[in-house]
């Protein structure tokens, strides 16, 4: 098996205060090969990039998430731009995609006009850049596709994090060329409904993540989530695919490998 991948892991966050850098290497030694982590704000921006220099075979994303977007000024794209372009200017190509960005309408943390301003911002220097556009998008699929579609986002590569919607829906993404991430929600005892989800998506589509520290799978569920709970997500996805969990672990690689152009080693 080629082992874990997880495109979608905050350990930015302050759940990880007390023992990061151990948590990581651990996670390295223990069969997780590749990681992604996405920033929230221009401060964890900094954050994940400073830890994708620190770690091999960790990479980030930086960005503003709906949540936060109320709280972000005209110089935070900025300065998060510069991150960009520091990034690539030096060559180490640590930054593989702009996100998570995107529209929340379960909390509404943000105003809805103000998470839309700052979505567009998002999808604006992806295109610039030419990176990946990692999306958050929970109970606002009709404006979250026609800000993709306005901004001409799909121009690019567009991942749905954590995707929630319908099979319909992933059907009219899929159209537009989209990859979907799931995580710990397939484990869960009424996920009955990412059965028609996954059937509808093709397995080149697919892209493995935890949301670490949010959402653990089952039987770890409620507790601090982290990558090597990917032993849980990786048979549930692999069942309702009809792959085997190292047919499916080799095709998770060679997906994680073609969205964001990075070459995937195993340690």
């Amino acid at each position: 098996m080629t082992g874990y991948i997880d495109t979608h892991a905050h350990y930015s966050d302050e759940a990880f205060d007390g023992d990061r850098q151990t948590l990581i290497g651990s996670l390295f030694e223990s069969g997780v090969i590749f990681i992604i982590d996405p920033a929230i704000d221009l401060k964890s921006s900094y954050r994940v990039t400073e830890l994708a220099s620190l770690n091999s075979n960790y990479y980030c994303a930086v960005g503003i998430h709906p949540h936060n977007a109320s709280e972000a000024h005209d110089s935070d794209y900025d300065d998060i731009a510069a991150l960009i372009e520091k990034d690539a200017a030096e060559g180490s190509k640590k930054i593989a995609a702009v996100g998570e960005t995107g529209l929340d309408y379960h909390y509404d943390f943000s105003p809805r006009d103000v998470q839309i301003t700052n979505f567009r911002k998002n999808i604006r220097m992806a295109l610039k850049y030419g990176l990946p556009l990692i999306v958050h998008d929970r109970e606002a699929h009709q404006d979250t596709f026609e800000v993709l579609l306005d901004e001409g986002a799909f121009k690019g590569k567009v991942l749905y994090h954590c995707y929630s919607g319908s099979a319909e829906y992933a059907e009219l993404l899929l159209k537009y060329g989209c990859y979907f991430s799931f995580g710990g929600a397939v484990t869960f005892k009424n996920a009955k409904k990412f059965d028609s989800v996954l059937k509808t998506i093709p397995s080149g589509f697919i892209l493995p993540e935890t949301d670490s520290p949010y959402m653990a799978p089952e039987p770890v569920r409620g507790t601090r989530n982290d990558s090597l709970n990917l032993r849980y997500i990786y048979p549930a996805l692999a069942m309702r695919l009809g792959m085997s969990e190292e047919e499916f672990a080799n095709k998770m690689a060679d997906n994680t490998s073609r969205f964001f152009g990075i070459r995937i080693n195993s340690i």
